[in-house]
Formats: structure tokens, C-alpha cells, sequence
């Protein structure tokens, strides 16, 4: 099977320069994916040239063109990018999903934008109160932790979390090939009295739907499980997620920073560095912020995959292989299927008393 995806070639710090190199890089690896790129075609075109890929006019078996004349740009309000910009390649690469001549879409442009161009053009999943945003991080197991929501939303009903629980084990399902991962949903403290109202309240809705089969609720978790492991999924509101998300980025980029000036502050340092280069190699490989870029916009009738804004090449081609996997792992078809089991099952709507979390956490193994 052909997997077709269709990218934003304009969007994003460095546009062009970083996602036709990442779709050239992608496409002369990966031999059952064509790609759409989207954008000023000139501009497309000249980039392609630089690569000497497809010959002097810039083509290639696997890789099309389709023109868009406008550019959403990070301070493009919502009504600019929404309703002036409709011919923005942004807009038009969504469209590709929409029309089916793409299984999947990515983009590095305005979240803001691409999440609102999204939601109209296709529609949210039945079932789906609101898309969320699900992106992986690091742990110290060497295993992905899968977060959500890490912006699209930043107020939630428990009801939402609930959603996003049941998507997020749907694509970590899908895409990780473990048939009930565990999730946690992130709390100020393990036991059940702690948190605030919605949080207890998604509490006995994720209890409930461990109980019937539907979710493996680990419990609540905290801010030091994410990069434990402790759960394979990690549920919160957008507020939280973001703010965690940011806060993640900006702890990486000052500890290699510090690693960095310390090995350089003498000889025997900058000696020390050299021989532990395999070490260090190793600990940026693992840490390198792209090699997890690439969030899901999880709800919709189509998959869209958002890339850091200020991705590089290998940054953007990790997102590009994350709808790579979304769709040939039929992810689409397992949220809709979630989606519609969840919403078969009675739900409670109060929180009475709260169950001891030791009644329904299960066994991570």
C-alpha cells in the first residue's frame, strides 16, 4: 500500500530550506510513500534543483507538486488564516487530505491556525468533543511516553480528558503495537482526594472504563512519571500539557548548554570530553529534542501531524515519518473505532466518594 502525505512546505522558521530537504531525505528511504508538497511551486521547484533530485526539471515519480499562492505566517490572526487565506499552503495541503489524494498531512505552521483550518475543513471523529494535540516524549526506559494535551485545548471538562484518553491509547496502540497501554492521568499527587474537581471527576470515568475493558487506567500520576515511564500515556488539559511541553524543551537546551561549558572550561575537561565522546554522543542522541518532533491532531477525519516551528531538515523529516506510521497504521480507523465504544458505555457524571486507586492499577508489565 501507497501512503500519500501531503506537506506544508512553506511554513515553519525555515520553510522550504528545511521541509523539501526532509521530503527528499524521507522519500529516497521509504520506497511505498509519495509525497505531496504544497506550496509557491517556483520556490519548490528551485530547492529541488539544489539536491539534483529528478533531474534538472525538478520532478520525481513519487513526489508532486500543487501550487498555493499564500503563506500563513506566525502572526496571522485566525480570521486571516481562516477565512482571507484560502489559498495559503497550509489550507491546501489540509485539503489534499480532505479531497483523498493524501492519507495524511504535515505542517510546521501557526498551531493556532493549522488546528482551526483543520477542525473546519475536516471535521472532527463522531464522538469527538474537541481534537487534542498527542506528542511523544523521552523517558528513561528508552520507551515513548505519548502526552496529551499539549496546547489545543486549555480548558477542560472531564468528559475531554476522558476523549483524549481513549484516542491517545488508540495511536499509541496503533503506532507502538501494544494492544493496552497504560495511562495516567497527571495529577498533583498519586492519591485520589488530590486535584482539583476535574480532575477527580475524569478519575471515576477512567475507573470505569478500566473496569469494563475499554482503558488500562493506571491512576493519577505526577510531573517526574513522564520521564520515569511509569505509564505509556500521560493525559492532562492543553494548559498543563503545553506549559509541561515548554518547560521539557527548555531543560534540555540548558543542560546541554551546561554540559557543553563545562567540558570547554579547561584541558583536562575538554580531555575528559574526548573520552567520554561515545557517552556523550549517546546522551544527545537520546535527548535530541527532533527526533521526537511531530504532534497528532487527534479527533479529526483526517490526519494531521504538526512539526515544531523551528524544526530543522531532520527535525521535520521525523514528523513526516510519524504520518508515515499514523497512516499506515491505520490510525483513523482505531480512534473511530475507541470513539465509538466508549460512547456505547453508560457513564457516571458525579464524583461521590473516590475508589482507592490501589483497586484498579494494574500491572504495567
Amino acid at each position: 500500500m501507497t501512503i500519500r502525505i501531503s506537506i506544508d512546505c512553506m511554513g515553519g522558521d525555515h520553510g522550504p530550506l528545511a521541509t523539501v530537504t526532509a521530503a527528499v531525505s524521507f522519500v529516497q528511504h521509504t520506497e511505498d510513500a509519495e509525497l505531496i508538497l504544497v506550496g509557491q511551486e517556483s520556490v519548490i521547484r528551485a530547492e529541488l534543483k539544489k539536491h539534483k533530485f529528478g533531474g534538472k526539471s525538478g520532478h520525481h515519480p513519487r513526489i508532486s507538486i500543487v501550487h498555493a499562492s499564500e503563506i500563513v505566517t506566525m502572526e496571522d490572526t485566525l480570521e486571516i488564516a481562516l477565512r482571507r487565506k484560502k489559498d495559503s499552503s497550509m489550507r491546501m495541503a489540509i485539503n489534499q487530505v480532505k479531497d483523498g489524494c493524501a492519507e495524511a498531512c504535515v505542517s510546521s505552521g501557526n498551531t493556532g491556525a493549522l488546528m482551526a483550518i483543520s477542525r473546519y475543513v475536516l471535521k472532527t471523529l463522531p464522538n469527538v468533543d474537541r481534537p487534542a494535540i498527542c506528542s511523544i516524549l523521552p523517558n528513561q526506559k528508552d520507551r515513548p511516553t505519548y502526552m496529551l494535551d499539549l496546547g489545543a485545548n486549555v480548558d477542560c471538562e472531564a468528559r475531554h480528558l476522558q476523549q483524549f484518553a481513549a484516542m491517545g491509547s488508540a495511536l499509541f496502540s496503533a503506532v507502538e503495537g501494544k494492544l493496552m497501554p497504560t495511562v495516567g492521568l497527571l495529577n498533583v499527587g498519586e492519591e485520589d482526594i488530590k486535584g482539583n474537581e476535574v480532575v477527580k471527576r475524569t478519575a471515576a470515568l477512567l475507573r470505569q472504563d478500566h473496569i469494563k475493558g475499554i482503558i488500562n487506567f493506571y491512576g493519577n500520576v505526577e510531573g517526574n512519571d513522564i520521564f520515569a515511564g511509569t505509564t505509556d500515556i500521560v493525559v492532562c488539559d492543553g494548559f498543563v500539557g503545553n506549559v509541561t511541553l515548554k518547560a521539557a524543551e527548555g531543560m534540555g537546551r540548558f543542560v546541554k548548554t551546561v554540559l557543553t561549558t563545562e567540558f570547554k572550561r579547561s584541558a583536562f575537561t575538554m580531555l575528559g570530553a574526548l573520552l567520554a565522546r561515545s557517552a556523550l554522543k549517546a546522551i544527545s542522541r537520546r535527548l535530541n529534542p527532533s527526533r521526537y518532533n511531530g504532534g497528532s491532531l487527534l479527533g479529526l477525519r483526517g490526519l494531521v501531524i504538526k512539526s515544531h516551528g523551528g524544526a530543522d531538515a531532520y527535525g521535520f523529516e521525523w514528523a513526516i515519518q510519524r504520518a508515515y506510521d499514523a497512516a499506515k497504521n491505520g490510525v483513523l480507523q482505531r480512534i473511530t473505532f475507541a470513539m465509538s465504544e466508549l460512547i456505547a458505555q453508560p457513564q457516571v457524571t458525579e464524583v461521590s466518594s473516590p475508589t482507592p486507586s490501589g483497586a484498579v492499577a494494574v500491572n504495567q508489565g
